[in-house]
């Protein structure tokens, strides 16, 4: 049990991370469908940090390094998204559906052009980043504690308090309701949902650097995060694009994915002889009954989607 609760923690982290990332994306107006690629790309950045990091470097430096090369990674990537559905007003879901896709290509790509470059004979699409990895991980006792559990919790206190107790927050939501009475009295409804967009990038790629952390010391950058970047939408939109929702949320959708990693290691699961694969799919399966029963009720908000007319009123 104690197993089980380690993984539905890291699990839990990396969908708060990437649901909070979406909510503030979605309070300022703008659908981030692209939470899938974004993560992949700044997973991509945190490994290539890693990877070329020399032997002996201070764990807290190799952090802090990963961190930002992560960050700065999903940030780039995730202004794509804001150019083309801000600026060009492109439609949001058609432009978040091709960042996932490019993002797992383009990464595939670099890293199997950087490992040819290193060894021409290896063009192969993982990262090795063995001893990095321990930088990040402590132990209490017999548990492993991962430090982007704690990354996660600030994250949630950091959102719950810019949304909703300060000028920044109340005024990036009243982009998402109404962007042309925002607009009326002075605020830049443009750079609002700039900022929602680029936070989601801080946000997913730090939940794409947890995922691959989690319990891999390398990755095949072509298999993606498995759906994380979906599920984690699923999360948000259960959690009714409220913070302390969403955690309750992450938690639950967590320990169904966790039940995959340790199901053998549970007595009565054991006995059941369910083949790993259902387990895989509980977390997804879960969504869409979720989904299913609360979506009448979901009060997402009012202008998502819509790209901003100056003109209408």
């Amino acid at each position: 049990m104690l197993l089980l609760l380690q993984y539905t923690l890291i699990f839990s982290s990396v969908l708060m991370l990437v649901a909070l990332g979406g909510c503030y994306s979605e309070h300022s107006g703008v659908i981030n469908l692209g939470l899938e690629g974004i993560m992949v790309i700044g997973a991509l950045g945190g490994a290539l940090v890693m990877r070329f990091l020399p032997s002996g470097t201070p764990g807290i430096l190799v952090v802090l390094l990963t961190i930002g090369g992560a960050v700065l990674f999903g940030v780039a990537y995730s202004a794509l998204l804001a150019v083309a559905c801000i600026n060009f007003k492109a439609d949001q879901t058609i432009v978040g559906t091709a960042l996932n896709i490019l993002g797992t290509a383009l990464a595939t790509v670099l890293v199997k052009a950087i490992n040819m470059h290193i060894n021409p004979d290896d063009v192969s699409s993982t990262i090795q980043y063995v001893t990095p990895k321990q930088s990040f991980i402590a132990y209490i006792g017999s548990f492993q504690f991962n430090w982007f559990m704690v990354i996660a919790i600030l994250a949630l206190v950091v959102a719950y308090v810019v949304l909703y107790k300060t000028k920044f927050g109340l005024r990036m939501m009243a982009c998402g309701e109404h962007p042309q009475a925002a607009a009326s009295v002075g605020i830049n409804v443009y750079k609002m949902r700039w900022s929602g967009v680029l936070i989601s990038g801080i946000f997913g790629s730090l939940g794409g650097i947890c995922y691959i952390l989690a319990g891999v010391s390398e990755w095949k950058f072509e298999n993606g995060v498995a759906g994380f970047g979906f599920l984690a939408l699923a999360v948000m939109i259960f959690g009714q694009w409220k913070p302390t929702r969403i955690a309750l949320a992450a938690l639950l959708f967590g320990m169904f994915r966790a039940l995959s990693n340790v199901y053998i290691g549970i007595d009565f699961l054991a006995a059941l002889n369910i083949p790993s694969t259902v387990y895989n799919m509980f977390p997804y399966i879960i969504s869409l009954i979720v989904l299913a029963f609360t979506s009448k009720n979901s009060k997402a908000p009012k202008a998502e989607g819509i790209p901003y007319d100056p003109g209408q009123r």
